[in-house]
């Protein structure tokens, strides 16, 4: 039987797992308000500020004694914005299972040198929570964006810890539970669940990260873009939308853009359930099909933003070339663009499944899939 193309293609083939898809019908004339050629010190970009601070606390449930910072260099800055500040009080842990979480563990042996204990976990796994000292500072991301692994819940995270939890949370806030209470510091940036523009990061701190910043000060300097103090308390400023850089203001604006769409289709619940239809349309079609399968291992620990799928047919010869092969195919045919796994991660595909992708397009998508992995098997025995 000739292997045909699905007949049904994603009206959206953008499923990149950052930058994302912008929101449903997104219009470049929806961001005509934006206070271009407007300072940000000024009202109305001040307004907007914290505009985009007020309106993240509201969908996203952050308590009110919790600071809500907008700081550079998008989520990655804000991560290092929270280790090079707060590092180094005490002996850290540090927890990783895919590759950004790495990075932070480089960041924090080869860069700062501090007294730190690491545990990793292979990519598809995570690692047991029961066994983290979190009378030690913990960093870990919740949701590993490379490895499509999350965190399930914040049980294990122990309410009278002593020491801080600094969890990135780039490719789980807007579409997963987080449990407020447990972390100290949590970030993420617009370009991820909300489909914003990159570059920009947020910070969101806890009392007991406050009271770390104003009580400690590193043994190592600051750069002017990590400093969230001054004069010993903490810089009220960056948390009212004073931000310690220019920011672009149409990245402003998108992001209140972005919020404004999140309101109207019922808030967090309804981001969620978005992001949950969509995953749950990959999670069918792997266990229809025994040649593709989820990368995580464990069904409580898989993503809904971030879809890591494997090639397990014996035939494909080289998983890595195959995997690439098939990638390709389906940004050929303008059905899927940047679906290849992340370059550190095992061989396999990548798919974007947050709130701002319609389902509809997920369960095309699949068809598709299926095509190209049996038109990659087809090209491959003929050259054999």
């Amino acid at each position: 039987m000739t292997n045909q193309q699905p007949a049904t293609r994603p009206a959206n083939p953008r499923f990149s797992s950052g930058p994302c898809a912008k929101i449903p019908q997104f219009q470049l004339d929806m961001l005509s308000d934006a206070a271009l050629g407007r300072s940000h010190r000024a009202k109305v970009g001040k307004d907007k500020l914290k505009a985009a601070i007020e309106g993240t606390r509201e969908i996203l449930g952050i308590p009110a004694d919790y600071k809500i910072g907008i700081v550079p260099a998008s989520d990655t800055g804000a991560v290092e914005m929270a280790m090079w500040s707060m590092l180094g009080e005490r002996k850290a842990t540090m927890v990783a299972w895919e590759s950004f979480g790495a990075g932070w563990v480089t960041d924090v042996v080869k860069q700062l040198k501090i007294d730190a204990e690491i545990k990793e976990a292979d990519y598809g796994q995570i690692v047991d929570f029961a066994e983290i000292d979190f009378d030690t500072d913990v960093v870990f991301t919740w949701n590993g964006t490379t490895s499509g692994v999350r965190v399930p819940n914040g049980d294990k995270i122990p309410a009278d810890r002593a020491g801080l939890t600094i969890c990135d949370a780039t490719s789980a806030a807007f579409a997963q539970d987080l449990p407020w209470d447990k972390l100290d510091v949590a970030t993420f940036s617009w370009q991820k669940v909300m489909g914003g523009e990159a570059a920009h990061g947020m910070i969101v701190l806890s009392p007991r990260a406050v009271e770390r910043l104003e009580n400690y000060t590193p043994a190592w300097p600051l750069p002017k873009i990590f400093r969230m103090t001054k004069g010993g308390k903490l810089n009220e400023g960056i948390f009212e939308g004073a931000t310690i850089n220019t920011p672009s203001m149409l990245a402003v604006e998108d992001y209140l853009v972005a919020l404004d769409w999140a309101r109207s289709i019922g808030g967090l619940t309804a981001l969620q359930a978005r992001a949950d239809a969509n995953a749950k349309v990959l999670w069918d079609f792997c266990e229809k099909n025994d040649w593709i399968a989820n990368l995580a291992d464990d069904p409580a620990t898989r993503s809904n933003t971030s879809v890591c799928l494997k090639f397990t047919d014996d035939r494909i010869s080289d998983g890595g070339a195959f995997a690439k092969a098939v990638a390709k195919k389906l940004e050929e045919a303008g059905v899927a663009y940047d679906v290849g796994a992340y370059r550190d991660a095992p061989a396999g595909l990548r798919v974007w499944c947050g709130a701002t992708v319609e389902t509809s397009d997920v369960e095309a998508l699949t068809g598709w899939i299926e095509w190209a992995f049996f038109a990659t098997l087809e090209a491959q025995a003929a050259a054999a």
